[in-house]
């Protein structure tokens, strides 16, 4: 029997229209356009400003639709959408449900998938669950956060870092070896005192004074998180790559989470990689959290070539990391779609 593999088929993205410059958050806190950029390599992120439009799933839906249209995909093909997300529109209530039924997916059950900034990547491993299984032909993942709904932006350890945005990506089966090939997964819940937050959840009930103290924004322990994400982040994708028996000129591409500009590099220069097969945009949207991944392939999916050797690496609060390697399934440039 032929082996059935998850491959990407589609990708579509979205930002806000609000462009928040290093510049402007001088005006905030205590900081600089040099310190930012020579800290993270961050020059600028977007915001989702009321009046263009509300919550996360706003975001999803534009990515959702973005693809939609670039792939000519009926809604009512898709059989299953994934939101993965840090910021939910609300609790309880789905927000992928929301964004299925927004977008006509009629046929589709959905649910959201929340791990911090790994949430995409360990959306992937979830989708090619399902795909693997032969029952779900087309499956919906959306990377999606607004990042502003939870950032004190008189903090300035973290209103320098995040941004608002979506991506999507539609996975499909494949039996000719591309798709999904391995995946190295971990987590660690000792790391949640270093970033999170604390108020909002079942600890913590929204109180006045859990809003006065200001505990339902995003808090990070900053070299804490740092040192974490380097060695952790380089180091499964560097076993991703010894697993799977990948040297440097082996590996097409590198797409690590848009954290910061040194972890990145970190994790390269452990791989081997040079900076030529390195994607990155965290120069002009920050980190997304989880919308860095698939974003990464909505801007760069024009050099992306059919049997390319992607290498995904992230890390997120909680702490929650991994890598996963992935065989590109298409020709953009000349349609040479499954």
């Amino acid at each position: 029997m032929t082996k059935i593999t998850a491959a990407i088929t589609a990708v579509g993205g979205y930002v806000p229209q609000f462009v928040m410059t290093n510049k402007m958050l001088e005006d905030l806190v205590d900081t600089n356009d040099e310190w930012i950029t020579s800290r993270t390599g961050i020059k600028e992120r977007r915001v989702l400003k009321k009046e263009e439009g509300e919550g996360t799933s706003y975001l999803a839906i534009k990515a959702a639709q973005d693809l939609m249209e670039k792939k000519g995909l009926d809604a009512s093909e898709i059989d299953l959408i994934i939101v993965a997300t840090a910021t939910p529109d609300s609790m309880v209530a789905s927000t992928a449900a929301f964004v299925a039924s927004e977008i006509g997916a009629v046929n589709a059950f959905a649910y959201d998938l929340l791990a911090a900034c790994s949430s995409f990547l360990f959306g992937m491993s979830t989708v090619a669950g399902h795909i693997e299984t032969g029952r779900y032909k087309k499956v919906l993942l959306i990377g999606a956060d607004k990042m502003s709904s939870i950032i004190d932006y008189t903090d300035r350890t973290t209103c320098i870092i995040f941004g608002d945005g979506a991506g999507a990506v539609l996975f499909e089966p494949n039996t000719e070896g591309l798709g999904l090939q391995d995946e190295y997964l971990r987590a660690d819940g000792s790391g949640r005192q270093f970033l999170g937050m604390e108020g909002g959840g079942s600890i913590m009930p929204a109180t006045i004074e859990s809003v006065t103290n200001k505990k339902h924004y995003i808090f990070q322990e900053g070299k804490t998180v740092f040192k974490f994400a380097v060695s952790n982040m380089a180091d499964v994708a560097a076993k991703i790559m010894d697993r799977n028996d990948l040297t440097e000129e082996d590996v097409d591409w590198l797409v690590p989470h848009q954290a910061n500009k040194r972890i990145i590099d970190a994790t390269a220069k452990r791989m081997g990689v040079g900076e030529s097969k390195v994607l990155m945009n965290i120069q002009r949207y920050g980190n997304t959290t989880s919308a860095t991944l698939p974003l990464l392939l909505f801007d760069y999916e024009k050099q992306l070539k059919k049997g390319d050797n992607l290498v995904f690496a992230a890390f997120g609060g909680g702490f929650t990391w991994g890598s996963i390697y992935l065989k590109w399934a298409y020709n953009s440039n000349n349609n040479d779609q499954l």
